[in-house]
């Protein structure tokens, strides 16, 4: 179903990080940013289509005007709104917001960190798009910081403090309704495998709250209503958003899974007078494996499942990121430990 291409080669190797692989795609340039993170650094890379030319820049955590106080990264994530696209960059330090193709910081925010000496490490973590104007930061406390984002300039403003989690957040997700209303679109995902969802607005508002197993929940997406959560168990499991109804269970991998990512616009189909939507979902995880699997929707009975469609092994590698390249699932890409290149898949 898919092979392999040329691998694109990065100026350094991949941190063992959740969600260790940031994708953008630019269709009227022709071009696709990736973000990976090694230790202080932001590896980023603009790839042309035709796979012939790249540019490389190098971005680091630290704070302005402070030439020599960097600090871990631990997520760097393209965040797309309406108007415009943001590359956010957390890390033990605080909250970094550059033009996407990384030239220009609109936008920093310190974290809070304690007078005292605490067990817990302080950090930011967890990076979501929401609606028309919002960027939600997840926090190793819990909370989770929500920024209005102008359609230009750096006049970002921190809206509001959400609390859900009493764990450190892992990872995010948002789903845009496409100027419906929504009864939600946003749910978070914490280190004891806690979820909670969201509705935006201007006030937020938590709707539900999934308890987890105590066990590590890495990677989250949101779909049709559905999220789609991945353990440290290497299940993967789909609830109904609202109600917290469990869809599907699934042991996907044999170790923890790392990333998860959707391609939304795999396509409909019509049988026998009913409406199945259709998606791509790929899960990667320690145990070397990338796999796409099948999300079909009957909307009328708000059925979700689950079913298998391919394996890639990356011999040998702990994988940590990987991303469709664009909407329709036709192509992927993939991190790993200690790798110092993105390896990608196109369909056959």
């Amino acid at each position: 179903m898919y092979h392999k291409e040329k691998s694109i080669q990065i100026k350094n190797s991949a941190s063992a990080l959740y969600n260790n692989l940031g994708v953008l795609r630019i269709a009227p340039r022709r071009l696709t940013y990736f973000t990976v993170v090694h230790a202080n650094v932001v590896n980023m890379v603009s790839a042309s289509w035709d796979g012939l030319n790249y540019s490389h820049r190098q971005l680091q955590s630290k704070e302005p005007n402070v030439a020599t106080s960097t600090s871990l990264i631990t997520q760097a994530a393209f965040c797309a709104l309406p108007s415009r696209d943001l590359l956010v960059v957390t890390s033990q330090k605080g909250i970094q917001m550059y033009e996407s193709d990384g030239s220009i910081m609109v936008y920093w925010h310190a974290l809070d960190t304690p007078e005292t000496t605490t067990a817990q490490a302080v950090f930011a973590r967890g990076i979501s798009a929401v609606c028309e104007s919002y960027i939600c930061v997840g926090l190793s406390t819990g909370a989770i910081l929500v920024f209005d984002v102008p359609s230009k300039g750096s006049n970002i403003t921190l809206s509001d403090v959400m609390e859900g989690h009493k764990e450190s957040i892992t990872d995010m997700a948002s789903e845009c309704c496409g100027g419906e209303v929504c009864i939600a679109d946003l749910v978070s995902a914490d280190d004891g495998g806690n979820l909670c969802v969201w509705q935006s607005g201007e006030e937020f508002k938590l709707l539900n709250h999934i308890p987890g197993f105590d066990i590590s929940c890495s990677s989250v997406k949101l779909w049709k209503g559905t999220v789609v959560a991945g353990y440290g168990t290497g299940q993967i499991r789909l609830y109904e958003a609202v109600t917290g109804i469990l869809h599907a269970e699934v042991n996907a991998h044999a170790r923890w899974i790392y990333s998860l990512d959707i391609a939304p616009f795999s396509g409909l189909v019509s049988c026998i007078n009913r409406i199945h939507f259709l998606s791509l979902l790929l899960s990667a995880a320690e145990d070397s494996l990338v796999r796409v699997w099948h999300l079909t929707m009957t909307p009328e009975s708000h059925s979700v499942e689950i079913a298998h469609l391919y394996n890639e092994c990356v011999t040998d590698t702990q994988i940590c990121g990987a991303k469709f390249c664009d909407g329709d699932g036709y192509a992927f890409a993939v991190t790993g430990y200690d790798l110092s290149e993105i390896i990608r898949y196109t369909q056959s």
